[in-house]
């Protein structure tokens, strides 16, 4: 009898280390990625959901500003759990591939589908450091009873006198504001450029505050006449069904400026494989499957942002509202940009446009 309860012990302790081995087994085998993410939209989880569902890849993600995240990856260095980096800015893109925090990968699926301009240009070997996957348009917002879209047919016209006392803006040293004058400086030269911020400087109605969304506000409450921002917030204020944002759709256009030039100046969202990354060919996935219509779409319908491939199907009256036959963005490649930036910043400080 003891002989009997000896063995069935023995089995039982064999079947519970085999099945102690076969979850080990399963937890090795399940894939996981570490996303560093400047998308701080509660909409991207359902982008996030839609490619573990896809690959049964698991996302496991830091969210930080762009600013956080480049000094976070600097600080960890070779130990950072990085596979993929998501940054909101072209500039800032520009810039985390300067410092080497990007791994160059070859990717057929990402260069057929990503713009030539909406990617870094590349390599010797052919290899490509960062792609964008969405866009957002630096456009004027206006007071209707005041002003017209054709009022602001050119950004050269925000620095007209008519507007002095009317321009609210954000601080000029946010990254949406250096990538758009780095963009300036590319079309107008650095002596034009700044001569232009300049006069723009004159015409503020108040200091530099707050971000873009507090600009349409305060040209709906009168505190001035036009603004400057991002496109997706005004979408977002468009598309509410909130009553403190009907009196908005009431009071403030939209103006997409430069369509009889350049076209209007368009940032990026983008992503990157992490130079340390240890899980690098899931991660390239994850940045391919930002690519597909499913991805894409959701950066329309989900964060009001323009995709980046060419006829990709969305659904957001919004968007369709504010530019109904599209508009003309400029064709200029974004990483040309980047280089800008330090030059932009040293302008502003001249200027104490902060």
């Amino acid at each position: 009898m003891f002989q009997a309860f000896a063995l069935r012990l023995k089995t039982l302790a064999q079947a519970f280390a085999l099945s102690l081995t076969f979850s080990a087994a399963l937890t090795q085998a399940a894939e996981v990625i570490h996303i560093y993410s400047a998308r701080h939209y509660p909409s991207d989880e359902q982008l996030y959901q839609g490619f573990t569902q896809k690959t049964g890849i698991e996302i496991k993600r830091v969210d930080a500003d762009d600013a956080g995240i480049l000094a976070r990856l600097k600080a960890e260095g070779k130990n950072s759990p990085a596979d993929v980096i998501l940054l909101v800015d072209a500039s800032r893109l520009w810039r985390a591939d300067q410092d080497g925090l990007f791994a160059p990968i070859r990717s057929q699926a990402l260069e057929q589908a990503i713009p030539a301009a909406m990617r870094a240009p590349a390599t010797a070997a052919g290899e490509t450091s960062w792609f964008g996957f969405s866009t957002r348009a630096r456009v004027i917002a206006y007071n209707k009873q005041k002003y017209s879209a054709k009022d602001f047919a050119d950004y050269k016209q925000l620095a007209d006198p008519r507007f002095k006392g009317q321009l609210c803006i954000r601080s000029g040293s946010h990254p949406y504001n250096l990538s758009w004058f780095g963009s300036m400086m590319e079309h107008e030269g650095v002596e034009a450029t700044e001569n232009w911020l300049k006069s723009v400087l004159a015409n503020l109605a108040r200091k530099p505050k707050g971000g873009d969304t507090d600009q349409i506000r305060a040209v709906a409450s009168g505190e001035c006449g036009v603004a400057v921002t991002n496109s997706y917030y005004l979408a977002r204020i468009l598309g509410s069904g909130k009553p403190e944002d009907l009196s908005v759709q009431e009071l403030v256009g939209v103006a997409f400026p430069n369509q009889q030039s350049w076209g209007t100046h368009v940032n990026i969202a983008g992503g990157a494989v992490a130079r340390f990354a240890k899980n690098k060919e899931a991660a390239i996935r994850f940045l391919e499957y930002l690519a597909t219509p499913q991805a894409q779409a959701h950066f329309a319908n989900g964060n009001n942002e323009w995709p980046v491939v060419a006829n990709t199907v969305f659904d957001n009256r919004a968007l369709k509202s504010m530019a109904p036959q599209g508009f003309k963005a400029d064709p200029m490649p974004v990483h040309r940009i980047g280089p800008n930036q330090v030059k932009v910043q040293l302008m502003l400080d001249r200027l104490g446009f902060n």
